[in-house]
């Protein structure tokens, strides 16, 4: 399939799409406190489309290791302002909330939001209500534990499995609340429960969670484990996001969530003038 149904707007998957990062918390783990302000959030995310980003994920709540949850209304303050004038001043633009709390995904869909990118799957109480209620995109991720202690032991029998017996599972639970599949994409969760031969490991293996026949998400960039592969600091990773976009494109994903927008579009360039010199007839 290629394409993804976001509030009644097809989001063209034939290439891989870029989500841009918009981050408006103070201790997100690459951009903490950069965005807090709400006009310049606006300005960093015009700044992202201008550079090729089809999706805006914003979040209102760090999910990184370590990272204490916030009040709900806490989350809604950081997020809708910014939701509403993304949406008044570009209404065609998917913009996506990033969010497990129910409340915040209402209030987020009501104000221009055309996806849901939870990183807890849906599992909270009243969230697939709430998405159900809407036509709105969802993002369904694996996450073992969560942010605040799931990266003290990460533990798994065979990671790949695991992760794909979980994402099907999810996407059952959206079939029983009567959620269209083509609303749906599906996150592996890099750096979320896991250690870095378990990223390695769903990297390696994409093409096996492509099984489940949805589109794939994935959010590498910055990420630590490029930090333990290069043994570069979080501003120094932008040579590693990239590669690592590249061959996670490479193995099917469909939509890279990144901070470094351009610099990603430009691979993604070089990666697509190869492929259709190698293979012109693909699609």
């Amino acid at each position: 399939m290629s394409w993804l149904d976001c509030g009644g707007q097809p989001l063209d998957l034939s290439q891989p799409a870029i989500m841009g990062v918009l981050n408006v918390t103070p201790d997100s783990f690459s951009d903490g406190g950069l965005w807090v302000d709400t006009e310049w959030a606006i300005a960093h995310a015009i700044e992202l489309l201008d550079e090729g980003a089809a999706i805006i994920d914003i979040g209102g709540e760090s999910t990184r290791p370590g990272a204490d949850a916030v009040t709900v209304s806490e989350e809604i303050d950081r997020v809708i302002p910014v939701i509403q004038a993304l949406h008044q001043a570009c209404p065609d633009v998917v913009l996506s909330i990033d969010t497990s709390k129910p409340p915040v995904m209402r209030a987020a869909l009501e104000s221009g939001a055309r996806m849901v990118n939870d990183v807890n799957a849906l599992q909270a109480d009243g969230a697939l209500e709430v998405v159900a209620d809407s036509d709105c995109g969802i993002c369904l991720m694996h996450m073992q534990g969560i942010p605040k202690t799931m990266q003290h032991q990460p533990d798994y029998v065979d990671v790949v499995t695991e992760v794909s017996g979980f994402l099907g599972g999810r996407l059952q639970a959206c079939a029983d609340a009567g959620i269209a599949v083509e609303r749906i994409v599906l996150d592996p969760g890099f750096g979320f429960g896991k250690a870095l031969q378990h990223n390695l490991a769903l990297l390696a293996n994409l093409q096996q969670l492509m099984k489940l026949q949805r589109p794939l998400l994935v959010g590498l960039s910055r990420k630590s484990m490029l930090g333990k592969i290069t043994g570069a600091e979080t501003g120094d990773r932008m040579v590693a996001s990239v590669s690592a976009a590249l061959l996670a494109a490479q193995n099917g994903a469909a939509i890279l969530r990144v901070h470094d927008v351009a610099a990603t579009c430009q691979g993604l360039q070089v990666w697509q003038a190869m492929r259709e010199y190698t293979q012109p007839d693909f699609i």
